[in-house]
C-alpha cells in the first residue's frame, strides 16, 4: 500500500523520501526520482509532511518514537500523516507526542486494495483539525478519490476499525456459504451468480467470491492482518461496553487459519479451513 501511495505522490511531482524496514523494497524508488533514507529519522528530516503506512500498533511506534524514529527528527510546524490501520488509543498518544514537538498529528488510514492504491483511488477516513486537512488534502487527493473528515483525531481510525470489522465478518460468513454450496452439490457458478446479483452482493462479496472460487490467495490483503484488525476493534467495543460478538466469532476462525498455515495469504483463504474439514464429496 505505501508503494503505492509513494508513486502516487511522485507521479504528481512531490518531491519525496522513501524509507521501509525492508530496504529492498525502496530500492525502485532511487531510479523513480525519490530520495531513499536509512532510517525513519533519516527520511522526516527537513520534510515539510510526514506519512506513516506501516502493519500494527508496534510497527508505528517503533516508526515515529524510537532512536531513530520521524519525530526527532521533525521541524516544529510539521504535520504528521498517519495511515496505517491502529487504534485509536494509539493515536492519542501519537497526537500528545507530536504536540509537544510542536507539530501536529492527522490520522488518515484507507479504505481500498494495493490496486486502488496504484491508481490514486484510494478513500481516506481523516480524523484531525480541518486545519491539517487543508494543508494535506493536495496530497491526499493525488493518493486518493475521496476524503471523508470524521472528526477529531483518532476519528478515522476508529472508522477504519469498524469497516475492517464488518469486512472480516462478512468474509467469514461467505467462505462458509461456498463451502456450504460446494458440499451441497449446488452448481457453485448459478449459486454465485444469485447472490452477487442479489441482496448479499457487494463489491467486496464478488472480489472474495471469485478469490474463493479459484483459489486464488496471491495477497491483496494479508489474512493475519485481517485478524488483527478485528482484535482491535474488539478492544474498542469492549471501551464502549460492546460486545461485538460477530467480530469475536470471525476472529476465531481467522485465528484457525493462521494455525493451518495461512496467515501470509489474502483473507479470503479463510475459506481453506472449511474445505479441509469436508468430509463428504463436494
Amino acid at each position: 500500500m505505501g508503494s503505492g501511495m509513494a508513486r502516487r505522490l511522485l507521479v504528481n511531482g512531490f518531491p519525496l523520501t522513501v524509507f521501509n524496514r525492508d530496504a529492498a523494497k525502496t530500492k525502485p524508488f532511487s531510479s523513480e526520482g525519490a530520495r531513499v533514507a536509512g532510517s525513519p529519522r533519516d527520511a522526516a528530516e527537513d520534510a515539510d509532511v510526514i506519512i506513516s503506512m506501516v502493519a500494527d500498533d508496534a510497527a508505528s511506534r517503533a516508526l515515529w518514537l524510537s532512536e531513530t524514529g520521524a519525530l526527532a527528527a521533525a521541524k516544529r510546524g510539521v504535520l504528521l500523516i498517519e495511515s496505517s490501520t491502529v487504534t485509536p488509543a494509539w493515536i492519542g498518544e501519537l497526537a500528545g507526542a507530536a504536540t509537544q514537538r510542536g507539530c501536529e498529528l492527522m490520522d488518515a488510514p484507507v479504505t481500498g486494495s494495493k490496486t486502488h492504491a496504484a491508481n490514486g483511488e484510494l478513500n481516506f477516513l481523516v480524523g484531525g483539525s480541518m486545519e491539517a486537512l487543508e494543508e494535506a488534502r493536495p496530497l491526499l487527493a493525488a493518493m486518493g478519490r475521496s476524503i471523508i473528515h470524521l472528526g477529531p483525531a483518532g476519528s478515522g481510525a476508529l472508522m477504519k476499525l469498524i469497516n475492517n470489522f464488518v469486512c472480516g465478518v462478512q468474509a467469514a460468513s461467505l467462505a462458509e456459504a461456498v463451502v456450504l454450496i460446494e458440499r451441497s452439490g449446488l452448481d457453485r457458478a448459478k449459486a454465485i451468480e444469485v447472490l452477487n446479483g442479489g441482496a448479499p452482493g457487494s463489491p467486496l462479496f464478488k472480489m472474495l467470491s471469485a478469490r474463493m472460487c479459484e483459489s486464488n490467495y496471491t495477497p491483496n490483503f494479508l489474512l493475519r492482518l485481517m485478524a488483527k484488525d478485528l482484535g482491535y476493534a474488539l478492544a474498542e467495543g469492549k471501551k464502549h461496553s460492546l460486545e461485538l460478538a460477530t467480530a469475536a466469532n470471525a476472529l476465531h476462525l481467522f485465528k484457525r487459519s493462521i494455525d493451518a498455515g495461512d496467515g501470509e495469504k489474502d483473507f479470503s483463504a479463510i475459506a481453506e479451513q472449511f474445505r479441509r474439514s469436508a468430509q463428504a464429496p463436494h
